[in-house]
């Protein structure tokens, strides 16, 4: 039976969460105190900094040898049964692939590290639910994240073999992607190009790079903010920093000026046309330096904080441009200001229920020798049918895996969070089995800014939701669509799941609320950057956040009886 008391202990555990989030929201919606290039500062911080040491410091504290595996292979088997019905439906109902990720994110990928281990805690204490939630931390960083990039990559690949090569896909035997490419689904307003070459014996030997035109802009626009870089201020950050980990980092990082302006901004947050009119007229300290009107009218559009730039700084103009908030690729925010940006956005189509692939986009004729992907692409992501209702032929699975591999490769070295994750497996490896114990130096310095972890990343979700017109951005039906199988799908499932393995008790308890937490905010930065179904990741995020502790203390509760 539940008490007041345990209530209680529960509120103590969350309750400072939701102060955090509520003053970051408050200092830009409100009091106005932080700019969106302040902002970007708090949250580079947070998604390099503490995050990383945060998850470094629960994975490494972790005894890898005493690992409750029932309580994993309940969780694995929840997400593998999800994943196989999805699947089978696509199959057989010839579903969208954007649909399958997407139910996927939402019904098994939960904000565990954030949320769910001081919440846990909170309800069952440290020693049995705080240890579990640091063991779901590990397989979500190593094993599901991965996955979920790789799914995203295949997406990409398939809509690049479509669009660019719909009768000739067989004869393709490899693919070379330029080092500088590091998306096959382009993004941040990025063309990238397919060139075929055809040998003798009949077979194509295919090479993505970015396109032409992509690459002389970007090399305008870094020559123009290199011409400027004794009065640029600092580099916009463009990492979220809730659970977020890097999607594409830079070599060379180079400094570039914020995509937002204080006129936008304080239309967006609904300041009055007086403060309107004087942000858009001034050029204070925090105002970045204008842009080339070319390039400023892509960059228009209201932006999450997430790191994304590439390897090379043909693409560093690219890469300020790379997650869009409220619209799927520059090219559809074209001269519009944030609100109105999003007006268009939210209503292009995500509120409806149609899980079908829509058609367009793809090509009609014989695949080119040179030809171009967008990175706004809608091919269908079902090959064409040939007049005989077979399907189009694909390159060979092996070439199809080793370029989709290749892809992901590239996002997990450019991921700080990967590295934070496995030096903790390995950390803890070693000390667990041979007793050795962290140098007091070092441990105190990683502690110092992991112990900011928790309440900057919750500080850092305040700011994004501060910063978007509206918090249900998918449509109130779909929204509902989302809350249920967030808060109802994933539990149900992780409830058989538990019940399969054996899971009893305070097990069985820790499993279900556990698939009952918000929505991961990495989900929501792969949709975003990917183009897939973003409003209603984004509206998971926010709205799943404010719902979600009344929902797990219901679970709580009843499973409690």
């Amino acid at each position: 039976m539940i008490t007041a008391a345990d209530l209680y202990h529960v509120f103590t555990a969350v309750v400072p969460l939701y102060v955090a989030m509520t003053l970051a929201y408050g200092s830009v919606r409100w009091w106005r105190i932080f700019t969106p290039d302040q902002c970007s500062g708090i949250n580079r911080f947070v998604a390099l900094f503490a995050v990383p040491l945060l998850s470094f410091h629960f994975i490494s504290s972790n005894d890898p040898y005493a690992m409750n595996l029932r309580f994993l292979a309940a969780d694995t088997l929840q997400k593998l049964a999800v994943l196989a019905l999805l699947g089978l439906w696509c199959r057989l109902r010839r579903g969208s692939l954007d649909w399958l990720i997407t139910l996927f994110s939402l019904s098994t990928l939960p904000n565990t590290l954030v949320m769910g281990i001081p919440l846990l805690r909170g309800m069952y204490g440290a020693a049995s639910a705080g240890t579990l939630m640091v063991q779901i931390v590990v397989l979500q960083c190593i094993i599901w994240y991965t996955l979920m990039l790789f799914l995203f990559e295949y997406r990409g690949a398939k809509m690049l073999v479509l669009e660019q090569f719909p009768d000739t896909a067989a004869d393709i035997v490899s693919f070379r992607v330029d080092s500088d490419v590091v998306s096959l689904a382009g993004g941040g307003g990025v063309d990238l190009q397919a060139e075929a070459e055809v040998g003798e014996d009949g077979r194509m030997r295919v090479t993505v790079r970015k396109s032409t035109s992509s690459r002389s802009e970007a090399a305008c626009s870094h020559s123009h903010s290199h011409s400027h870089s004794q009065s640029m201020p600092p580099r916009v950050s463009n990492l979220s920093g809730v659970e977020i980990y890097s999607l594409q980092s830079s070599r060379n990082p180079t400094p570039r000026g914020s995509s937002f302006n204080h006129a936008e901004f304080f239309n967006i947050v609904g300041k009055g046309d007086e403060e309107k009119g004087s942000a858009g007229a001034g050029t204070g300290g925090h105002s970045p330096q204008p842009l080339p009107q070319a390039l400023a009218a892509k960059r228009k559009d209201l932006h999450m904080f997430v790191w994304s730039s590439s390897a090379s700084p043909v693409s560093e103009r690219a890469a300020g441009a790379a997650v869009h908030v409220f619209g799927g690729g520059a090219d559809d925010v074209l001269a519009k200001g944030g609100a109105q940006a999003y007006g268009e956005y939210g209503r292009g189509g995500d509120d409806d229920f149609s899980f079908r692939n829509k058609n367009g986009g793809a090509a009609n004729g014989d695949g080119p020798t040179l030809s171009k992907l967008g990175s706004n692409s809608t091919a269908q992501l079902h090959p064409k049918d040939d007049g005989e209702g077979r399907a189009a032929a694909m390159p060979p699975a092996s070439v199809m895996t080793r370029l989709i591999l290749i892809m992901v490769w590239r996002k997990l070295i450019r991921n700080p969070n990967t590295y934070s994750s496995l030096i903790g497996v390995v950390w803890s490896l070693v000390s667990y089995r041979w007793g050795i114990e962290m140098p007091a130096i070092i441990a105190r310095s990683i502690s110092i800014l992991s112990d900011a972890g928790l309440g900057m990343a919750m500080f850092s979700l305040g700011l994004f939701m501060a910063l978007q017109p509206r918090i249900i951005a998918c449509g109130n039906s779909l929204a509902a669509y989302a809350m249920a199988v967030r808060f109802l799908v994933g539990p149900a499932v992780m409830a058989a799941a538990s019940l399969a393995v054996g899971l009893r008790g305070v097990l069985l308890h820790i499993a279900i609320v556990q698939a009952a937490l918000p929505q991961g905010i990495v989900p929501f930065v792969f949709a975003k950057e990917y183009n897939v179904h973003p409003n209603i990741l984004s509206t998971a995020v926010i709205f799943g956040m404010l719902i979600a502790l009344p929902i797990t203390l219901v679970y709580y509760i009843l499973l409690g009886l």
